[in-house]
């Protein structure tokens, strides 16, 4: 297997690997040039995003700045609105719903390294994807953690840590985040 496809296996891969740099750097590329933009360029926006993510509904809106490691392991639902300092650590995939609100500097990671410190001076990484279902608020300053799912109508309340699966209909909050009430 190359690191790509271990990488996007869950499996122990090397980020330093050639070929991961270099989509890496595209994504960089893309996303400063998608930061770069103003507001009335909603339509060199929308271009950017088109080649950067793996897919995305016809309404969607990301407001910059916005920062990613590949892009293409991103796909957002329709109606789907990101604030301020969205960070998505996308080494596997992240799958957004529809109707998705994220608050400002809402952080969603894939990327993990491995809790052994010998096998961390291997400089091998993993992941594990993330799926936020339909209908889903998540509040300023949260972070999902690899390997979570949140279920539809479910809200995560501002400055959580997502460690676990969030079932659906449900408020959930605090670092570990966990459910406070259903809905």
């Amino acid at each position: 297997m190359t690191e790509k496809e271990k990488m996007l296996a869950g499996q122990p891969y090397l980020a330093s690997d050639p070929e991961l740099q270099k989509l890496r750097l595209r994504a960089r590329q893309m996303t400063r040039a998608f930061n770069s933009t103003v507001e009335t360029e909603r339509d060199v926006r929308r271009a950017i995003l088109n080649r950067l993510l793996g897919q995305m509904s016809p309404i969607i809106e990301i407001e910059p700045p916005f920062r990613c490691d590949y892009g293409w392991n991103i796909y957002l639902g329709q109606n789907f609105y990101a604030n301020f300092g969205i960070v998505m650590l996308d080494v596997c995939e992240i799958r957004i719903g529809n109707d998705v609100l994220l608050g400002p500097n809402v952080q969603i990671y894939t990327a993990l390294h491995p809790l052994s410190p010998d096998e961390r001076l291997t400089g091998r990484e993993l992941g594990s994807p993330v799926s936020i279902g339909n209908n889903v608020w998540i509040g300023g300053g949260a972070i999902i953690l690899p390997g979570v799912s949140i279920g539809d109508n479910s809200v995560i309340g501002a400055g959580s840590v997502v460690t676990k699966d969030i079932g659906t209909n449900v408020v959930a909050a605090g670092n570990p985040c966990r459910v406070i009430r259903e809905l």
